[in-house]
């Protein structure tokens, strides 16, 4: 999503080695936000992108050991290493988000996370601020959580404070919040950031002119 509204996303493309590529094609060149499944597919095709199997020997045998027992239970902050969502302002204020993910494993067969979806995976507001969320996408969707820090943003308070109120809402609503993880991070237009997450154990990088560092997460456990 760029500083101009608009938006780009893929959902269930498959075989495709850099899906995040194929979604900001989708930004700039049609006049859609979204391509799902087999459209994808042949709209990444079309523009130069190779067919390929991603299926590692390594992840097969994980899911053929998983198959024994085929209990579905995600592991909390496994995203650290999954989803990718990043932020960035340039020199003249304007703001510009991404978020890709490799999907959660063991899903039913059509899952659709959160990482596509613009409003909760990702928001651009260039008169306020961004959004980009990681964790379990159910919980990310149900709540809008990008979009509603933003809007959080808009009504005048800081990005950490809007990133704890977005997670204090969902963990309001979910008993079983101890069971999965959610982290937010955000910019407002005046380069000041924050992050917030319900399990500790979650860390951001930013990068400046200053340098680059990294940093944990507060958190609501």
């Amino acid at each position: 999503m760029d500083e101009k509204n608009r938006a780009g996303s893929v959902t269930f493309l498959q075989e495709i080695i850099h899906p995040i590529s194929v979604a900001r094609l989708v930004m700039e060149k049609t006049p859609h936000v979204m391509l799902s499944g087999d459209g994808a597919l042949q709209f990444a095709l079309e523009n130069g992108f190779d067919r390929q199997n991603l299926l590692t020997e390594k992840a097969k045998q994980a899911w053929e050991e998983w198959k024994v027992k085929s209990q579905y239970k995600p592991v909390i902050n496994l995203e650290n290493h999954d989803t990718v969502g990043l932020l960035a302002m340039d020199r003249m204020g304007n703001i510009a988000g991404g978020c890709s993910t490799s999907g959660l494993a063991y899903k039913l067969h059509g899952r659709v996370g959160d990482s596509p979806i613009i409003g909760a995976g990702l928001f651009v507001d260039n008169e306020v601020g961004a959004c980009v969320a990681t964790g379990l996408g159910e919980m990310v969707m149900r709540t809008l959580s990008s979009f509603l820090v933003v809007e959080l943003m808009r009504n005048g308070i800081s990005p950490r404070q809007a990133c704890e109120e977005a997670i204090r809402r969902i963990v309001k609503r979910n008993q079983d919040f101890r069971d999965f993880q959610v982290a937010v991070i955000a910019i407002n237009k005046s380069g000041e950031y924050g992050a917030y997450a319900i399990q500790p154990g979650f860390s951001f990088a930013i990068h400046t002119q200053s340098g680059n560092e990294l940093i944990n997460s507060e958190s609501h456990l």
